[in-house]
């Protein structure tokens, strides 16, 4: 009985046995690396990326240190390269000056906007201080695919206008030639030398006759040409401008009428300043036509002169750019209760092609003697 026994716990013994080895053995055998579970990804935060600063309602600058450039015309790219390579040629063109002002006339169909934009890219990127920016669509530029040609005014670190300068109105003329001439009628009664010139013309054909009539009239100065709008009803042009008084005037702020020019009974042929220091609006812009719109704009352009301690009373230049004459009619208008009664700044009024907004009807920028 006790073999039987014996023989009946042989397999249970056996069993264990092989059970006990066999978990020796895979105690005993190296395990395989323990793979660890991937870490998800953790997602970027979003970022927000700083808009660029606006570009100041104001600025004010050294009248004897101001210098004047017109930016050469491209057809390399669209409107965005043409802008910042119109920035780099202007940057070297003016060496160690600072700019004040740049004023841009974009043709085409690139967005307007953009100007302002890139202008306060490139100068927050460089750490200088922004110009004043104004923006106008208009309808061609003298060579086929440019899109923007850009003014800049800017402060020289020595004195070039030791007697001042002078600013003179556009006159309406038939034709290009007859535009230059005035101009330099003008110059010539008010003793000053032509540095900057803008020539308004209603069709680019009359471009080449201008050209030659300015290089011969004052062949040292920035001369700019510009087609207002793609469709004009008449043929006409004008030239505006800035020169350099030859001597010194007896009063430091003097209005000229011209003697043989179309009188203007709201403006001076000519506008001569030898005060200090002048201070340069950018536009603002009225986005309707109503008389209390108006006002809006001229109480924002009022607001900018005060933030650099100017006044209406001391303009000097007042440029009105308008999508159509009633427009720009009733606003220059309006510039008397503004500026004063007797007030009769030099300057312009253009019917342009568009302006940096969609709704706005009429832009309106000023020059005044500085604080």
């Amino acid at each position: 009985m006790r073999r039987n026994i014996a023989l009946l716990l042989c397999p249970s013994i056996l069993g264990a046995l092989l059970a006990v080895g066999f978990a020796w053995g895979q105690s005993t055998r190296p395990w395989p690396p323990r793979i660890k579970a991937p870490k998800k990804e953790r997602e970027p935060e979003t970022q927000t990326l700083p808009l660029p600063p606006e570009p100041p309602a104001a600025v004010v600058a050294e009248t004897g240190k101001l210098t004047f450039h017109v930016s050469p015309l491209s057809t390399k790219g669209l409107l965005t390269q043409q802008v910042r390579d119109a920035l780099k040629a202007l940057d070297r063109a003016n060496g160690d000056a600072t700019f004040i002002k740049l004023r841009a006339f974009v043709a085409g169909t690139g967005d307007m906007r953009r100007v302002a934009t890139i202008v306060s890219e490139e100068f927050s990127d460089k750490k200088t201080p922004l110009p004043v920016v104004t923006t106008i669509q208009v309808g061609a530029l003298p060579m086929e695919g440019a899109q923007v040609v850009i003014e800049s005014i800017s402060v020289d670190k020595k004195t070039l206008n030791p007697d001042g300068l002078a600013f003179f109105s556009t006159q309406p003329a038939p034709e290009g030639r007859r535009a230059v001439t005035q101009l330099a009628a003008a110059a010539m009664s008010a003793g000053a030398r032509v540095l900057e010139a803008t020539c308004f013309v209603s069709g680019l054909d009359q471009v080449e006759g201008a050209r030659a009539a300015a290089g011969g009239a004052f062949p040292m100065a920035a001369v700019n040409f510009v087609q207002l709008t793609r469709l004009a009803a008449k043929p006409e042009a004008a030239c505006e401008g800035v020169g350099r008084l030859q001597q010194p005037r007896k009063t430091p702020v003097e209005f000229l009428d011209v003697a043989g020019l179309e009188p203007n009974a709201g403006r001076a042929h000519v506008a001569m300043v030898s005060k200090p220091k002048l201070v340069f609006t950018g536009t603002q812009m009225a986005f309707q036509d109503r008389e209390q719109d108006l006002r809006l704009a001229y109480g924002r352009l009022g607001r900018a002169l005060e933030g650099v301690r100017a006044h209406y009373a001391d303009s000097l230049v007042m440029s009105v750019y308008s999508l159509n004459q009633a427009t720009a009619d009733r606003a220059a208008g309006l510039a008397p209760e503004f500026l004063g009664r007797l007030s009769r700044p030099a300057g312009s009024s253009q019917i342009v092609e568009g302006l940096p907004s969609l709704d706005a009807t009429v832009a309106i920028e000023l020059v005044a003697v500085g604080p």
